[in-house]
Order: structure tokens, then sequence, then C-alpha cells
């Protein structure tokens, strides 16, 4: 097994992981989680989660410090994001009444996760909270 193959493990074993307790953090919170780890063609989301008539798109990173989990998700990520949220959601017709958001959660160790509500927003949709 290469050194490559390894670290990729690792990440890949860490950030399950972080969106596992992100998942607990945000069902504590009263949130209900819709979906996880969702693949599209159009982008990945880390979560899906729903309180009341907000759906919450959910980027999760796992990072040393609060500094590195905000500056680590780029306006290209979240655009990719959004494109799977379109289609995540088009697919759900009984949610169309929802109101929907990008929000971030962070995971550092030994610390209680940090969840930043509504972190990005579409310029073509301001009206999405």
């Amino acid at each position: 097994m290469t050194d490559g193959k390894i670290t990729r493990q690792k990440a890949e074993t860490r950030g399950r992981r972080a969106e596992q307790l992100a998942a607990l953090w945000l069902r504590a919170k009263g949130y209900r989680i819709l979906a996880r780890r969702v693949r599209l063609p159009s982008g990945e989301i880390d979560l899906v989660a729903r309180r009341g008539k907000i759906i919450a798109f959910i980027e999760v990173k796992a990072r040393q410090t609060r500094r590195a989990g905000e500056t680590a998700v780029s306006r290209a990520s979240w655009s990719r994001i959004n494109r799977a949220a379109e289609s995540w959601m088009a697919k759900r017709p009984a949610l169309a009444s929802q109101d929907w958001r990008f929000d971030l959660i962070i995971i550092c160790p030994r610390r209680l996760p940090v969840h930043l509500r509504d972190q990005w927003r579409p310029d073509f949709a301001p009206t999405r909270r």
C-alpha cells in the first residue's frame, strides 16, 4: 500500500467521523437528518437536514482550528454544493415549499462542533436563507 493511499484512507475515515459527529450535533439541536453523503453528478453534499421550514445543506470540515475550517470551502465548492442541492431538491417536490440555506459545521479536536448557519448564498437567489 502506498503512502498516498494510506493518507487518503485516513482522511476519509476522519471525514466520516466528523460527519457522524455533526449529524449527532444537529439532531441534538432539533434537526432531522434527511440525507448523508449525497453524491450526484453535479456535486456532493455532506449532510441534508431539516428543522421547521428550513432545509440545510451542510458542508462538514474537520480541521485543527475554527479559522482553518472557516476558510476550507472555496466559492467553487459552494457552487458545486449548490448545484447538487438544486438537483436533490428537484427530485423532492414535497419539499418545494421549504426555504433552504447552506451551512458549515467545523469539527476541531477536543472542542464542541461549530455550526455556522447561512454561510453562503448563490448570487442568483438572494431570497434563500
